[in-house]
């Protein structure tokens, strides 16, 4: 069954067509600066060039216009005609409390997304366009609704709650949700694979770590809790967002300086984290390289970056009661070998023999790089979130 997998953004749209069940990638490419007049499509193309098509495209349907059209031209095609394409599956960031798994798409299952579109004003709407443009050029192909939030809604109460008057969860869903859970739902199960186990009695931490980032605790193959929290504002240091704060802070920024919450909002999620505190870029890499010319900023962020990974691999092996293994995935996480290093130093008190040899230089690839006598595996598990959704809508639609 041929799939397209759509994760639609606030002005951009990811795509890739897989193959199912083999998971083979027939075509991908992202639409972006979708409602800007200097708009394009960037893809592989067959002979597996780069291409870019510079085209107005002043909204989503644009957008999914000129995807299907370099899908199924003669050039650059993937396929001969749409009906090769069977059922397409959508990333949706927020599921509230209504889902705790992948849904087939019909019109209820719409008008809760549209009712989650609060909680993330940013993303759902815009995934809800993926869905009515795919409803308009693709009529009567099934859809489906993947959610980052589905696979932490095994977390407790005592977990999710926010201690604040309890009317605001009952009248507001005012709650931690979690996010990125496609990809620890992914990365968790993948590496059971790996290493011959069955979920129940494990005890890991998975950390999917990049430009966004969370942690979540994961027992017996569930999530018992997780970095972000009603928004992916809450947790980490990250590339733009500065994670936890104590909120005093920002309610006294707000009055000092006679911020709106636009403002404010703008502060918190796009000017602050590494970016913020080095003064340089929100890229690790960029940060590493000043770290290597002696800017001190740089070395902060970074030591914060790390040093609030730690804390959290920390709370979370209490949260389990132990530790038996920890995984690296994500940007940051798959690709830069001495920020691993540095978030597992000094980790022998939980039972982890780094292996330092066997971390270096790793790229991308899947890896054990902990000692063979160490009580906790450390893994490097690349993450896959398109082919999670494409596997959620060839279960579902079949």
């Amino acid at each position: 069954m041929k799939i397209l997998v759509l994760n639609c953004g606030s002005s951009s749209i990811k795509y890739k067509l897989i193959d199912m069940p083999a998971n083979n990638t027939l075509a991908s490419g992202v639409v972006e600066k979708i409602g800007l007049p200097d708009s394009f499509l960037k893809f592989v193309a067959k002979d597996g060039s780069k291409k870019v098509i510079e085209k107005n495209m002043p909204e989503h349907t644009a957008g999914i216009e000129l995807i299907i059209e370099v899908l199924t031209s003669k050039e650059n095609g993937a396929v001969k005609s749409l009906a090769e394409i069977e059922a397409v599956g959508h990333r949706v960031v927020h599921g509230g409390e209504k889902f705790n798994k992948s849904v087939l798409i019909d019109s209820d299952v719409i008008a809760n997304i549209k009712a989650c579109a609060p909680l993330a004003p940013l993303h759902n709407p815009a995934n809800l366009k993926g869905i009515e443009a795919v409803t308009k050029e693709m009529p009567g192909v099934p859809q489906v609704a993947v959610f980052d939030t589905a696979f932490h809604q095994t977390m407790p109460s005592k977990a999710y709650m926010y201690a604040l008057p309890y009317k605001y969860y009952e009248e507001d869903g005012v709650r931690r949700y979690g996010f990125h859970g496609t990809s620890h739902r992914y990365v968790s199960a993948r590496t059971l694979e790996i290493l011959g186990k069955k979920a129940e009695g494990t005890k890991m931490i998975t950390c999917h770590i990049g430009n966004g980032g969370s942690i979540t605790a994961i027992k017996d193959g569930k999530s018992v809790d997780t970095s972000m929290g009603l928004t992916p504002l809450e947790g980490l240091v990250m590339g733009t967002r500065c994670g936890d704060i104590d909120t005093g802070a920002i309610t006294y920024l707000m009055d000092r300086k006679k911020l709106d919450i636009p403002s404010i909002n703008n502060i918190l999620n796009k000017e602050s984290g590494l970016k913020g505190v080095s003064g340089i870029s929100q890229d690790m890499r960029d940060v590493e390289a000043g770290i290597q010319s002696g800017n001190e900023r740089a070395t902060l962020a970074r030591d914060m970056f790390v040093y609030r990974v730690r804390k959290f691999i920390g709370s979370y092996a209490a949260v389990l009661g132990g530790l038996d293994t920890l995984v690296f995935t994500g940007g940051i996480g798959e690709n830069q070998s001495t920020i691993r290093e540095l978030i597992c130093k000094d980790f022998e008190y939980l039972g982890v023999e780094f292996d330092s040899a066997a971390n270096a230089g790793v790229h991308g690839e899947e890896k054990i790089i902990s000692k063979p006598s160490s009580k906790v595996t450390v893994m490097i598990v690349p993450t896959d979130e398109e082919y999670m959704i494409a596997k959620d809508t060839l279960e579902l639609v079949k």
